[in-house]
């Protein structure tokens, strides 16, 4: 019987750094028969240059030890493959592995590198971006780029930026057209969702389905947290007057000014004009106990 091989790609900034995440990926597989390979990403690190070292590999599953952000760079490697890519959460919001019903603790979740089963999922292609999880344009982007840019990481610092955002953002004027009607809406944010929730559990999108060829477009009208909290808590619709939520496969969207804009928690800048495609079959992913619908 063949030994499975696992590669793991650690992103060494991820998390709050407390965690050796090498030594433990050492340690949990030291008594095991896995073949386990490491390689740590250094700050900067190309596609092309990651594609070769996974190539030269030769590895069964590869895994990616981070957030949202070292997954996403995994998955571009991998995209269009039938290779699995686990997850080792490592992240401030790990939403993406919520989603797959990954478990947080770290030894669970390396477990679940060798007993998870893999899933193909879609994606969605955003102005040349691969966008695994959620990407939008307003509030919640502004919202990651002060994040950012604040020294520390956790549900705190996430707190104070939250509160500059609510301050200091403002609504936007967008336009777009699904099933041949035209939205012209000022709105507070607009979110391209692939999947239910982000990272710090809200959810955004009830209707999502990671496997169905078909992303949503939430458009939030109003600074609608609490509506947003009323949704998750009770499983009622959106009021339609605050939020709309839309299904398609592909997607262009035009703003009067330009508005923030992030992908799978990574902040790309600003942009008035986004682009959006549904790629099918895009991954193969290892999940776990996935949440009841």
């Amino acid at each position: 019987m063949k030994t499975t091989k696992l590669l793991f790609i650690i992103n060494p900034g991820s998390g709050s750094g407390t965690t050796q995440f090498a030594k433990a990926i050492e340690a949990f597989f030291e008594q095991r028969d896995e073949v386990v390979e490491l390689y740590e990403l250094p700050k900067s690190c190309s596609i092309d240059k990651l594609k070769a070292i996974i190539k030269k590999a030769e590895a069964d599953r590869v895994i990616a030890v981070g957030g949202d952000g070292t997954l996403k760079l995994v998955a571009e490697c991998l995209l269009a493959t039938d290779t699995p890519i686990g997850i080792i959460p490592a992240g401030s919001a790990n939403g993406m592995a919520k989603e797959l019903g990954i478990p947080l603790d770290l030894e669970d979740a390396l477990a679940l590198t060798v007993s998870g089963k893999p899933k193909k999922i879609h994606a969605v292609l955003i102005n040349n971006e691969l966008c695994i999880h959620l990407a939008d344009i307003g509030f919640n982007a502004y919202l990651v780029k002060k994040f950012d840019e604040l020294p520390a990481r956790g549900m705190i610092t996430y707190a104070k930026a939250l509160w500059h955002a609510f301050w200091n953002h403002r609504k936007m004027s967008v336009s777009f057209a699904i099933d041949g009607k035209l939205i012209r809406q000022k709105a507070a944010m607009v979110a391209i969702a692939n999947a239910k929730q982000y990272g710090t559990g809200l959810q955004i999108n009830p209707d999502g389905k990671l496997d169905d060829e078909l992303f949503e477009v939430i458009l939030v009208k109003e600074y609608a947290v609490m509506e947003i909290l009323k949704i998750w808590l009770t499983k009622k619709p959106f009021n339609p007057k605050k939020i709309e939520s839309f299904q398609t496969s592909s997607l262009q969207i035009t703003t009067k000014h330009k508005v923030h804009f992030q992908i799978d928690g990574e902040y790309l800048g600003k942009i008035n004009a986004l682009e959006a495609k549904i790629i099918p079959q895009a991954i193969n992913v290892l999940v776990g106990a996935l949440p009841a619908p």
